[in-house]
């Protein structure tokens, strides 16, 4: 379990808190007038929480794209070319 220490009380213990984080894999919310601010946790743990996060931005690319493709695939590529020019001419005319 986690524990708390405010930021002020984290200025004079620094190398005690670290080390509990780093040796015993103690993670600390870090507050700042009671409110919780920040997070000390170890860097492993850490590097898991960004791949973690990376790996779900790769799959909800890649089921739009999925669904953009099976969407387009009912246009033709000659209907999609007209969108593009009529596009074209509207963004051309507000200019």
């Amino acid at each position: 379990m986690g524990k708390t220490i405010g930021v002020t009380e984290l200025q004079k213990k620094f190398l005690i808190v670290l080390d509990e984080v780093v040796q015993q894999q103690v993670p600390y919310i870090l507050t700042r007038g009671s409110r919780p601010q920040a997070a000390l946790i170890p860097y492993e743990q850490y590097e898991k929480l960004v791949q973690g996060n990376e790996s779900r931005i790769l799959d909800h690319i890649d089921h739009a794209l999925a669904r953009m493709t099976k969407i387009n695939a009912r246009y033709s590529d000659a209907e999609v070319e007209a969108d593009l020019r009529q596009t074209t001419k509207v963004v051309r005319a507000h200019k």
